[in-house]
Formats: C-alpha cells, sequence, structure tokens
C-alpha cells in the first residue's frame, strides 16, 4: 500500500487531486458532530444573506436556510450517491462483460446486442426516461445513472476478458479441471481488476455529475432534502441577486469532479505495471543525460566509439549500473561481436549509442558516443532523429514486436525512407520492393502488400533487415536478430548480413550471446560480463586462446557435434545485481581462480589489441604478463 501511495503522489495533479477529495470526504464523514444549523430549518427574515455575516458563513439560500450546513449535508448525499451507483456499475457492467468474454459465442452475441441496444440511446435521455418510468426520487436517480454506465462497463472489461479467455493458463486451468465458476473467480477476474477499479475511478466523478443533473431537472432530490443538484436548481431564480446560492454548490461540484478525474489519472498509472519501475510520464525522445566531465577527443577519431560509457537506471531510491564504463571502437566494414549472458548491458549499451534507452528511469552518466568524431550523447534530438535510420540503423530481436501490425510491410518500409529523404511516394515503393528482394525474399512486390503477421518469423527478420539497410547506413546494430529462429533461417539471415556487409561496407555491432554466430560473423569480440567489457580481442585469439575465466566458461557451454558423450558445462552461480556490484571483480563469487585480491580495488581493462580485465588471466595472456 505504501508503494502505492508513493508511485500515486508522484503524479503531482494526482496527488493533489487525492488531497482535495480527501479534505472533502473528512468533512462529508464528520457533518453530522459539527456545530451546524439544521440543514432544513427555515428562517425567511434571513433570506439571501451574504458569505461572512455572522452566524451563517457562506450566507443563506431563498428560505433562509444556512448555505454551509446544506452544502455539507448535500455533499455527504451526493458522494454517497455518486459512490454506490459506480459500485452498482461497476459490478454489474463487470459481470456481464466476464461472461460474455469469457463464454463468447451465442452468449456474447445475445449479451453485448443488448448492450449495443443500451448504447444507442444517448445517455441523458436514457436516464431521464428511467426516472420518467420509476418516478422522482434520489433512489431512482441512482439507478437510472447506475443503469446507463452499466454498457460502459460492460464493453470494456468484455474487452479484457476476450483476450484473457485465449491465454494458455486458462487452457491449463481448464485441463486441470476446474470448472467455469473457480475459473472465473480465481483466474480471469483477479486481472480484470485492476481495469475494473481504474474504470471506476474515472467515472465516479461524471456519476455524481449526472445524478446532480437530475436533481437540478427536479427528477432526483426532492425538497427539502438537498444534494448538490437541487442546490444548483433552487437557486438558479437568484442567480443575479444572490449569485452566492449558486456559487456555493457550483463550486464544491467541480472541486469533487475535478478532485476524482486528476485521482483516477493518477490511481491508472499506479496500477500500470508497466510504469511502476519508472516514472509515472511518458519517455523522453532522447536518454537523459547527466555527465559531470566529457572525455577528450582522439587524434585520430574512427567511425564509431564508445568511450568509457556508463549508463544508469534510477529507480526510486535505488540505482542500476546497467553499463559501467565501456569502451569499444568499430571500423568500416567490421563486424564486432558483443558477447555476454542475458543482464550483462549489451543491449543497454546499444540503445545508449542513439539515445534509446528509455527516460525515466534511464541516464547517460558518463562517456561519450562519437559518430565520426562528433559527441552524441547529450546532442539535440533533432540531430539524434536525422541519424536514426539513416547512418545508424537497428535490427532489434523480434520483429514481430517492432513491425506496425496494421500497416503493410512495404509502407513501412517506405515510410523508413520518405523520413529522411524527400522522394516521391512511388519511387519509395519502388525502393522498398528491391530491397526486399536484396535481402532474398521471393515474390518481393507480393510480400510488400503483406501485413507482419502474413509472415513467417525469418521473413519478418528478413524485412527488418531491409528496413535498416532502407536508407544505406554506415552502421548496423543488430540486436539479438537470429535468437528466436530455427538454426536453418538463422544460418541463412547470417549469410545474408555477412554478405551485405561484404558487399556495402557495412560496419556491424552484432549482440548476441552465442559464441557459435560470433565464430560465424564476427572479426572482432568482446565479451561483457555485469555492465563492463572484460575481454577484447580478435575472434579468432579469443575463441582459441580465452584469457578470461568467465570468458572460457562460455565457450566450455557450447556444445560440440562429433565428441561423443560429454558433460555440458554452466557456470555456477548467477550474474550479480548491478544494483549492488561486489568490490573488485564482478565475476570473482563464480570464479574457481579468485583470489582475494579479485575481491578488492579495481581491476582494469589493460592490454593492447588484445584486452582483458583479470589479474589472473589464463593462456598465453598469463605467459606474457608472468
Amino acid at each position: 500500500m505504501g508503494a502505492f501511495v508513493k508511485l500515486l503522489f508522484r503524479n503531482r495533479l494526482a496527488g493533489f487531486g487525492a488531497v482535495v477529495l480527501g479534505v472533502i470526504v473528512v468533512l462529508a464523514l464528520i457533518t453530522p458532530w459539527l456545530p451546524l444549523h439544521p440543514p432544513n430549518e427555515t428562517v425567511t427574515a434571513n433570506r439571501f444573506l451574504r458569505p461572512g455575516t455572522p452566524g451563517h458563513l457562506l450566507g443563506t439560500d431563498h428560505l433562509g436556510r444556512d448555505l454551509l450546513s446544506r452544502l455539507l449535508w448535500g455533499t455527504r448525499l451526493s458522494l454517497a450517491v455518486g459512490f454506490a451507483a459506480a459500485v452498482i456499475a461497476g459490478v454489474v457492467g463487470a459481470a456481464i462483460g466476464i461472461i460474455a468474454g469469457y463464454f463468447g459465442g451465442r452468449t456474447d452475441n445475445v449479451t453485448m446486442r443488448g448492450v449495443d441496444m443500451l448504447m444507442a440511446f444517448p445517455y441523458i435521455l436514457l436516464a431521464l426516461a428511467i426516472v420518467a418510468a420509476l418516478g422522482p426520487g434520489l433512489m431512482n436517480a441512482l439507478i437510472a445513472v447506475a443503469v446507463v454506465n452499466i454498457p460502459f462497463f460492460a464493453r470494456n472489461i468484455r474487452g479484457i476478458t476476450v483476450g484473457i479467455a485465449n491465454k494458455e493458463f486458462i487452457d491449463a486451468a481448464r485441463l486441470s479441471g476446474m470448472g467455469h465458476t473457480r475459473i472465473l473467480l480465481t483466474e480471469v477476474l483477479p486481472n480484470v481488476i485492476p481495469v475494473i477499479v481504474i474504470a471506476m475511478s474515472t467515472t465516479i466523478g461524471w456519476m455524481i455529475l449526472e445524478t446532480a443533473g437530475l436533481s437540478f431537472l427536479g427528477l432526483g432530490s426532492q425538497p427539502p432534502q438537498a444534494d448538490l443538484g437541487s442546490m444548483l436548481g433552487e437557486a438558479r431564480s437568484a442567480m443575479i441577486t444572490a449569485p452566492h446560492t449558486s456559487i456555493v454548490p457550483g463550486v464544491m461540484i467541480l472541486l469533487i469532479v475535478m478532485s476524482i478525474n486528476l485521482l483516477g489519472d493518477g490511481v491508472r498509472d499506479a496500477l500500470d505495471p508497466r510504469l511502476r519501475s519508472g516514472a509515472l510520464t511518458r519517455p523522453l525522445p532522447a536518454t537523459q543525460v547527466a555527465r559531470k566531465s566529457v572525455p577528450e577527443v582522439p587524434a585520430r577519431p574512427g567511425l564509431l566509439e564508445i568511450d568509457a560509457l556508463e549508463t544508469q537506471f534510477h529507480v526510486g531510491k535505488r540505482v542500476y549500473r546497467a553499463v559501467g564504463g565501456v569502451t569499444l571502437e568499430l571500423k568500416p566494414g567490421e563486424c564486432l561481436g558483443l558477447i555476454g549472458e542475458s543482464g550483462s548491458g549489451k543491449s543497454v549499451t546499444a540503445l545508449s549509442v542513439m539515445g534509446l534507452v528509455a527516460s525515466p528511469p534511464g541516464v547517460i552518466t558518463g562517456g561519450a558516443v562519437r559518430l565520426e568524431g562528433q559527441d552524441l550523447v547529450g546532442a539535440r534530438y533533432e540531430r539524434l532523429r536525422s541519424l536514426r535510420g539513416d547512418k545508424v540503423a537497428y535490427i532489434f530481436q523480434d520483429p514481430l514486436s517492432t513491425l506496425h501490425p496494421l500497416y503493410r510491410v512495404g509502407d513501412q518500409l517506405a515510410e523508413a525512407i520518405l523520413c529522411h529523404h524527400g522522394i516521391g511516394r512511388a519511387a519509395a515503393m519502388e525502393r522498398a520492393v528491391k530491397l526486399l528482394e536484396d535481402v532474398r525474399i521471393p515474390n518481393a512486390s507480393a510480400r510488400a502488400r503483406a501485413f507482419p503477421h502474413e509472415l513467417s518469423g525469418g521473413m519478418r527478420q528478413r524485412v527488418a533487415i531491409a528496413m535498416a539497410l532502407a536508407n544505406e547506413p554506415d552502421i548496423i546494430i543488430a540486436d539479438e536478430p537470429t535468437t528466436a529462429l530455427d538454426v536453418t533461417v538463422q544460418a541463412q539471415v547470417l549469410a545474408l548480413l555477412d554478405e551485405l556487409r561484404r558487399e556495402r561496407g557495412v560496419a556491424i555491432l552484432f549482440i548476441t550471446h552465442d559464441f557459435g554466430v560470433v565464430g560465424q560473423l564476427c572479426d572482432r569480440v568482446a565479451v561483457m560480463y555485469a555492465g563492463r567489457i572484460v575481454e577484447q580481442g580478435t575472434t579468432r585469439e579469443v575463441l582459441d586462446d580465452p584469457a578470461h575465466p568467465y570468458t572460457r566458461r562460455l565457450i566450455a557451454c557450447v556444445p560440440e557435434l562429433g565428441e561423443g558423450r560429454r558433460v555440458m558445462a554452466a557456470i555456477p552461480g548467477l550474474p550479480p545485481a548491478v544494483d549492488n556490484l561486489p568490490d573488485g571483480c564482478a565475476f570473482a563469487p563464480r570464479c574457481d581462480k579468485a583470489t582475494e585480491a579479485c575481491r578488492t580495488g579495481e581491476i582494469a581493462l589493460e592490454g593492447g589489441a588484445r584486452k582483458v580485465r583479470c589479474i589472473h588471466p589464463e593462456g598465453s595472456v598469463r605467459e606474457a604478463t608472468a
């Protein structure tokens, strides 16, 4: 609960709404114990007293009744009716939506057609019709407001339930012998409760407003009973001569509805699991930069230089050091492999190059990223946007999540070209088809008219490669582009990347956790662990003679064909949490050669073309340093 409140109050408007609503609710709850005039006490001699009159802080109405007393009692009643209507509409609407979405078929069609019939009527007219049929009265107004809002909940919850009903965990529950009632209560309902809460929190204000509207028209609260709507209705005749009688209930309605809506937005964000690890704001267009110093520019800058790059994630009081001083260089036409276990910081390093790490919570806190000598860290967004997809292109692991599901692949390729080049639409589409042919997609003109879901995984990955090549970039950053593919398609994609690299001279930063892929494609390799480079050198040197114990363990984990029975190697333990890295070598707790010296001080990455971050290196590097 404390974490939820903390997340809620990070949204300042939501916090303001919570405070205002809290004050109003507390006042409404303690109203019976406050020293107030009776709300229905009529004193005609005190008609239309102005606010500030002794004994009548907010003045009196046309019958001499104390406005402060009627305001608090009316607020108490309006809040009770609004919350009750929201609960009734939420419970009934959610039940209808869950049943319709879960069972589907005829149940869904019959139920939702009835809901559609309710939605076909303007909700105010429907509420008026219900009250006219039942008769004026606050309880009937409550029923009317609840009924007209049931379709809203039913539609929303039904849409969520349809997606949940086809999930694997629901199928597993059926196979385990669970009945429909139990599945609905234990599997479906817990997954839709946050949506119900969010919907209720954002509609309570409107329900209070609708109830006040009915009372304003004389169909809700009946005299002498006071609610905010009836107070407005009684004061309309004196709006010119005694405006305070309208302003007082009007301001209270404004405060209640505004605070509930602001609080509802905050509740929605705080319950969204995608926002819990960051802030309740939209990500910035480029990664936030908070560098204390900038490294010096080298005398002879290369194509791409990552110099002592540090990227962190600030989540509350925790600081996750995802990238802790990475230095890499990429030359024209070269393929550099970046390898390591999941969570070692490879993808964050790649995303930091073009400022694509989500902020908040991501922050680049040190180092530089230079493209042809120009530092990109902290560059203007317009500069980064002009380079993204043009000079530096990305190929991501899952093309189905990066390609837009509602646009044809040819249109998406054409858009990537049109964003950077002022050519016609027809020329862009022609170029898109040519790109599909270049990545060996058969019948490219027909495939350009296909949607992503109509293509196989290998075809989608080829489309992603074509998109990366659309503007003839100098650098392609491939973030595990073959992990989700079978070995045959993986080999084809790797061969295609290698062929394109040699034909076009494109430099590739290839991120993977497979040394077999590195040996097939890469010229050099950098091994990464806990946000740092632990070994770097040519692919042949690293594969034939690994110097760091971590590299040797990774290579030992690669299965080999034709070796007969062989014990599969595994690295004991788990990578360290980057918010609590140990002193010294981060790999020391998992290394069988670690000494006390490995667990203290800073261990530097040393060497020339062949570098290693270890005080007890292995192989020829150890002999050279002995």
